[in-house]
């Protein structure tokens, strides 16, 4: 499985041959330097490291400055390594959007967007006590019980109840490729994908 990493640009709509209206996520997918390649004999596995986003090198620490260097690269803000799907890539080369065609299908990894402390109405579902006339003045959106008494003592593991909510590692899969622009290095998927505006996205494509 081979891929690029992009930013998220935000969301628009399309209009396909039928006139219907589809809403699209537009990408900017690469360039992305390969920046280490890993080997069976040194690594134990193989893989491509890539780096996409340039940074400034006041910011890089030393160590990785170096590691930036040696692949006669600028500093790089996001690093992915990819397992398959890229045999035959050097130190020092571009992957570019021009990996992907019109029409196929790929999966797309992000950090959700973070929403703080919530509740176990918004975090789970939960429909609430919903009791109002039976004296629950300020029950609405409360979680209920969360266990027995003297047996077992405890609060079993995995008990959905309020808590940070949002922030974590999605990805969304089958995304069908609508169009792919070489020259602004663009790529526009049908549907949403996880994230904010600007956010680092990893787009998988099956080989």
């Amino acid at each position: 499985m081979s891929g690029i990493i992009g930013k998220k640009i935000g969301m628009t709509s399309l209009f396909d041959e039928e006139g219907k209206n589809i809403p699209c996520t537009v990408i900017e997918a690469g360039p992305c330097t390969v920046l280490q390649v890993r080997t069976e004999e040194k690594d134990g596995y193989f893989a491509v490291q890539l780096g996409f986003d340039d940074r400034s090198e006041k910011n890089v620490g030393k160590a990785l400055l170096g590691h930036f260097k040696k692949a006669g690269s600028t500093p790089k803000r996001k690093m992915v390594e990819f397992r398959h799907g890229f045999d035959g890539l050097k130190i020092g080369e571009e992957v570019k959007v021009d990996l992907f065609s019109e029409g196929e299908y790929v999966d797309i990894t992000g950090t959700s967007k973070g929403k703080g402390f919530q509740g176990v109405v918004k975090r789970h579902g939960f429909g609430g006590v919903m009791q109002a006339t039976h004296g629950q003045h300020n029950r609405l959106r409360a979680p209920g019980s969360i266990g027995a008494g003297s047996d077992p003592s405890r609060v079993f593991k995995g008990m959905r109840m309020a808590g940070r909510m949002g922030g974590n590692q999605v990805t969304v899969q089958n995304l069908q490729v609508i169009k792919v622009d070489n020259e602004k290095n663009l790529l526009i998927v049908k549907g949403a994908i996880p994230g904010p505006k600007n956010s680092y996205v990893i787009v998988r494509r099956w080989n």
